[in-house]
């Protein structure tokens, strides 16, 4: 949906999943597997260099202690992840950096958050779990205009879908954990960029010790070769269950970026390759009557996990988000009866029946 990709002519995203990259050893704190994998990502992202760790919030908390220092500030979206938020809001308050939480979408927000110390802009696009979406190309703007990073968070598309650098991002962060995997089998994280961003993050993975480990770089390495194939079956299905949700009578409302209704939708088709697998939809009621959906299904598993073989779901107000207070749940729009879905590879009519079998009892 974009021709700002950065793969290289005339070779195919597939190609690139389960051939690029080459053996390298010797390089301290990476082994062989880890640094194929390292390239592998780097190609598929447009990057010159990568740093696979221990997590997707070893990469996050790398990032943060690589570039900013006492007295500096960041502005990150209200959207982020539960750790994410509480890892900006009070971990890095201890070593008196400073945070301000805007609106993902609103560009004027985040102009208006910089300050003269602001030294990164953070966000997560498509949103968790409300599927907003940011302009790439705005923020970039205003992250260079304040000599500021702009990092984001790219697990949620993938680059099969999304390439943030092509849009003027600084960094690309992914959770390994989730779609690069694709079965729930393994725990990573990587940041990918230009040379001289990245190699501030390695220094610090090589020092902490946070580094990826081989079997869980051979595992990732088997997820990319299916990375594509299993991205566009993951949005088919997520489109299908978010128009099937949109026209049901016990549904008050859908979040997806492919409906028309969605504000973000004219970004999702200039910016994104695909809508991704994750949606939301809000139920009439408190916190119970999402619950009783919830506990209703029995295809859909129950949990936090995303970017597994299988459909999941769940209540956001009590598990990714319920360490936010109710103000701060309020202003992200994680109101009592919203439910986040993961579509999985499962066959799609399956999964409306089971939903059914769920909305059936409110």
């Amino acid at each position: 949906m974009n021709n700002r990709s950065l793969l290289p002519d005339n070779v195919a995203f597939e190609t690139l999943s389960i051939h690029a990259g080459s053996p390298r050893f010797g390089e301290g704190d990476r082994n062989n597997d880890v640094r194929m994998f390292e390239e592998r990502m780097m190609a598929l992202e447009g990057a010159e260099e990568g740093c696979a760790t221990s997590s997707g919030r070893a990469a996050v908390f790398a990032i943060c202690m690589a570039y900013l220092k006492a007295d500096d500030h960041i502005v990150c979206s209200r959207t982020v992840s539960d750790a994410t938020h509480t890892l900006f809001s009070e971990t890095l308050a201890q070593f008196g950096i400073s945070c301000t939480f805007v609106d993902l979408s609103d560009s004027e927000q985040w102009l208006d958050a910089m300050h003269n110390n602001t030294g990164m802009l953070y966000l997560e696009t498509p949103s968790n779990p409300l599927c907003e979406v940011a302009d790439l190309e705005a923020l970039a703007e205003i992250a260079q205009c304040g000599d500021a990073l702009l990092v984001v968070d790219n697990s949620f598309c993938t680059p099969a879908l999304l390439q943030p650098l092509a849009w003027g991002a600084d960094i690309v962060i992914h959770s390994t954990t989730g779609f690069l995997d694709g079965q729930g089998r393994c725990t990573g994280g990587i940041a990918l960029g230009s040379k001289k961003k990245i190699e501030p993050v390695q220094l610090w993975r090589y020092v902490t010790g946070a580094s990826l480990s081989p079997f869980e770089a051979w595992m990732l390495l088997k997820g990319l070769e299916t990375l594509k194939l299993r991205m566009d079956a993951h949005c088919r299905n997520a489109q299908q269950l978010a128009w099937w949700l949109a026209e049901h009578p016990k549904v008050v409302d859908v979040h997806y970026c492919s409906l028309p209704n969605h504000p973000g939708a004219a970004l999702a088709r200039k910016q994104q390759q695909g809508y991704g697998a994750i949606l939301s939809f809000e139920v009439e009621g408190s916190s119970e009557a999402a619950l009783k959906v919830i506990e209703g299904v029995q295809i859909i598993s129950r949990s936090t996990n995303v970017g597994d073989t299988h459909t999941t779901m769940i209540h956001p107000a009590t598990t990714t988000h319920s360490r936010l207070s109710d103000e701060e749940r309020e202003n992200t729009g994680i109101v009592d009866g919203l439910i986040r879905i993961a579509a999985g590879l499962e066959n799609v009519e399956d999964l409306k029946r089971d939903l059914e079998r769920g909305l059936g009892l409110l």
